[in-house]
């Protein structure tokens, strides 16, 4: 049985999502996202809940385009009702799906009790969960690690999730490593723990009722098959940015549909309108096109795709001309997605 025929209506939806991730996940990149793939659920950068209560604009928090739709924002926060009136902006704000970070390690975070330093306190996190679900009709969800320093990776990790889900989450994804925050940079917790893939399949075999999704690691769609056998969606990171092109097989891939780009240079281009719109708001041309940097690796000319970018998208006056002569200068064999 494939997993287009396994997964249930509610489970398709989030078959595949991109990781929210620092200074990367911004509205920008969700939007060039959409050039390659519809189906994949985006997420934005975590925002803290300080930032949406008492930043201004708040449209520099939440603001995006219709197009990144199905799009869910990632909340830092342990303040359950700071967190619920939050979620419900998010709500207003036409967010589809409201997401919990229990699983970034940085010491800024956990400073404020944010984060995956909460994973020692899973009785915070389903008070959270209560108050966010009281307040929205859309679905709230977290985001953890399998564990936090010197925690049992089984024990802790059963009673962390049995707590939460007792408050009433249905949907988790796991990054399948531990963080340590005791002796390790948030850099360093990205790859120095070891993987545990089998200990979140462990967790969907003893919780089948729950929606368990899987984080860490993966870099090919063929690795998300592979683990659609075992759990119920697949989220990428740092592969869906650096290699953005691994997007546009997702839709056929995992949901047996067609995808908006038949090659990159017609992502690149189909993107165009947006970056005028952007350039027309007053954004700058380089922070839209960062994001671009990575999409013809492997392609003859994109080096010089990527300098010509780097080293002229940060001059005043910068805008669609350049981005133009940065794409002449790329050559892109004829590829099957």
């Amino acid at each position: 049985m494939t997993n287009l025929i396994k997964a249930n209506s509610a489970d398709r939806g989030r078959l595949f999502s991109v990781a929210p991730m620092m200074d990367w996940t911004t509205r920008d990149y969700r939007a060039f996202a959409r050039t390659l793939t519809k189906r994949t659920l985006l997420y934005t950068e975590m925002v803290t809940t300080g930032a949406i209560l008492h930043g201004t604009p708040r449209e520099r928090f939440l603001g995006y385009n219709e197009v990144e739709h199905p799009l869910a924002l990632q909340l830092g926060g342990s303040d359950a009702g700071e967190l619920a009136e939050c979620a419900a902006i998010a709500e207003a704000w036409g967010y589809d799906e409201v997401n919990l970070n229990v699983g970034c390690p940085s010491d800024r975070v956990q400073n404020n009790m944010i984060g995956a330093c909460l994973m020692g306190y899973p009785e915070k996190v389903a008070d959270a969960v209560r108050a966010m679900q009281a307040a929205v009709s859309i679905p709230v969800t977290v985001k953890c690690r399998i564990g936090i320093d010197d925690q049992d990776e089984d024990a802790d990790l059963e009673r962390f999730i049995a707590i939460v889900a007792d408050a009433g989450c249905e949907v988790f994804t796991v990054h399948a490593r531990k963080a340590w925050l005791q002796g390790l940079s948030p850099k360093q917790n990205r790859d120095v723990p070891p993987l545990n893939y089998p200990r979140v399949h462990r967790l969907k075999q003893s919780r089948p009722e729950l929606h368990i999704g899987i984080n860490g690691g993966i870099k090919t769609l063929a690795e998300c098959q592979e683990q659609l056998t075992h759990v119920d969606s697949v989220m990428v990171g740092r592969e869906a940015y650096q290699n953005p092109w691994l997007l546009a097989g997702v839709d056929e891939q995992l949901f047996g549909e067609q995808g908006p780009a038949a090659s990159r240079l017609d992502a690149a281009k189909a993107f165009r309108p947006y970056i005028q719109q952007r350039l027309d708001e007053g954004a700058k041309l380089n922070h839209i096109t960062r994001h671009l940097l990575g999409l013809f690796q492997g392609c003859p000319g994109g080096r010089r795709f990527r300098r010509h970018l780097s080293e002229h998208a940060h001059k005043e006056g910068s805008g669609l001309r350049l981005f133009d002569d940065a794409l002449s200068l790329v050559h892109e064999p004829e590829l099957v997605v």
